[in-house]
């Protein structure tokens, strides 16, 4: 069996800079833990390499795009990659994003290099423009060979030449491994072997007792025996439906109520593959391009009656719809609509959507409420409020538009030095009012550069007496802190501050914050 193996370099970046509409060209590299995992070949042409941490990835290269490591994003990239590739040759192995695997082709496209050269004029149609192919008697071979062709190219190994191919190769190529691959790499380098002939030409035994179990399998490779096999994958099923209208409806009504029975023929095609949609996309055509796109999120799962409402909102509200009329006009589109498309963006398995005991007909009333006012203001007019890590009771908030899932929040689990202790706040003020705090000598009370109290907060007052609006002043009965912080002074931050719990007289308590600028009420524990 020869094996044909296709290798889009750097294939992180690339999906990366797509989803943020990047051109492909723009210097980025992925990052994970604040160390650069992959770079593409602008970034490397700058000095940044695998492995700097992002200060020194940045000093070489200031105009360096950051993106965070995703591999669901990696691997849904990836996608049509796989689809395409599908289509010319079934049995298609995805190896990892970026690398795929597929038997050789040859007989069927006459040569092996005719295959890979259709194989690679496919994937440059789809707009994968660095790709790489290599064809040899086994995977290994066959993916070193594909790391040697040239852009647009591919390297043939002849039959039986495998080991031949792989003596000159350097042993570095072995780094793909992961941790374990570079362990070797650095052992064989220290032992004076360069290349994986010198390693071949050792005694397997030998090998085996030195580097254990992993290194026979890295020496059999390196004489191209290597017998690792690779698994076909199942293609995806399709789970999008259409409805096409002909004649053409220009009634909205007339347009939700044929859909009806789409839409019930969408889920149960979704439930017979054990899924449920929890993310939808409806795309509505007039004259054969589409007139209305928009993905609709839900914050549990879509039935029929869901997406029967969602049709009905995206064509009256003329979301994105250049072919939609008015508001005012809302009971008619402006074009004739052909058809309509539901494509599931989002699925998850449905036994995790399990009905409650008792059912929650009262929370899919409050769903469709909240998504039909959605649809109405617009997408991000509606928010719910989620909880984040942080040190301010205001930095612990985030809102996430309704129906979405959050995402880059910071974690809650971290420490958080400077953090005030439970219990938390009832309210958070959006526009924090001034205030003031004295000693017994009617002095203002800071805080050091150290941390410490100048003095005993005696007194204080909400609002500021040159605002005229100063409520009266009044006792500190107890008062806890100071929590100093000095955070964000990176980027102009307000500098080193301290939060005071302080309760008054009339056994209201507060959320103080003392910062150069003075004294601010972020909470109250009412």
């Amino acid at each position: 069996m020869r094996v044909l193996v296709v290798w889009c370099p750097d294939w992180a970046v690339v999906a990366g800079l797509a989803e943020q509409g990047l051109p492909p060209r723009t210097p980025a590299a992925v990052l994970s833990a604040n160390v650069v995992e992959v770079c593409n070949g602008p970034a490397r042409a700058e000095g940044v390499r695998r492995g700097h941490r992002r200060r020194d990835a940045q000093g070489r290269c200031p105009e360096l795009a950051l993106l965070a490591a995703n591999p669901d994003r990696d691997a849904r990239a990836f996608e049509p990659v796989l689809a395409t590739v599908e289509e010319l040759r079934p049995g298609v192995a995805a190896l990892r994003p970026g690398l795929l695997a597929v038997r050789a082709p040859g007989s069927w496209f006459g040569t092996e290099a005719n295959a890979a050269a259709t194989v690679c004029q496919a994937l440059v149609e789809v707009g994968v423009w660095d790709v790489r192919i290599g064809v040899a008697d086994d995977l290994f071979a066959a993916e070193q060979a594909a790391r040697t062709a040239d852009v647009q190219g591919w390297e043939v190994v002849p039959a039986g030449g495998s080991a031949a191919f792989l003596r000159t190769l350097p042993v570095h190529v072995l780094e793909g491994d992961g941790a374990q691959g570079r362990a070797v790499v650095s052992l064989l380098q220290r032992l004076g072997l360069t290349t994986l002939g010198d390693l071949a030409a050792l005694p397997g035994e030998a090998v085996e007792h030195r580097l254990g179990r992993y290194g026979a399998s890295v020496w059999r490779r390196a004489r191209g025996e290597d017998p690792a096999l690779f698994a076909a994958r199942t293609p995806p099923p399709e789970l999008e439906a259409e409805v096409a209208f002909e004649p053409p409806l220009d009634s909205v009504e007339a347009v939700t109520f044929s859909v009806r029975t789409t839409a019930e023929r969408f889920l149960a095609q979704l439930e017979r593959h054990q899924l449920v949609a929890t993310g939808v996309r409806i795309e509505a055509e007039s004259d054969g391009a589409v007139c209305s796109r928009r993905t609709w999120l839900h914050p549990r799962h879509f039935g029929p009656r869901d997406l029967v409402d969602r049709v009905h909102w995206q064509l009256q509200s003329g979301v994105e719809g250049a072919g939609l009329r008015s508001r005012k006009d809302a009971g008619s589109v402006r074009a004739p609509i052909d058809r309509v498309r539901f494509v599931p963006e989002t699925v998850e398995p449905a036994a995790a959507h399990g009905a409650a005991l008792w059912g929650g007909a009262s929370d899919d009333l409050v769903e469709r409420g909240v998504a039909r006012v959605q649809a109405m203001v617009g997408f991000d007019a509606v928010r719910r409020p989620v909880l984040q890590g942080g040190r301010s009771p205001a930095a612990r908030q985030a809102l996430v538009p309704w129906g979405e899932r959050a995402v880059d929040l910071r974690p809650v689990d971290r420490p958080w030095p400077g953090r005030v202790p439970g219990p938390a706040p009832v309210r958070v003020f959006a526009a924090p009012p001034v205030a003031e705090v004295v000693d017994d000598g009617g002095r203002a009370v800071a805080v050091t550069e150290r941390g410490a109290v100048t003095a005993e907060p005696r007194r204080f007052r909400l609002g500021a007496a040159t605002e005229g609006r100063a409520l009266p002043w009044q006792p500190v009965s107890a008062w806890a802190g100071p929590w100093p912080v000095d955070e964000s002074w990176w980027s102009g931050g307000a500098g080193l501050c301290a939060r005071f719990q302080v309760v008054g007289a009339d056994g209201r308590a507060w959320l103080l914050l003392c910062a150069p600028s003075g004294w601010t009420v972020e909470a109250g524990y009412d």
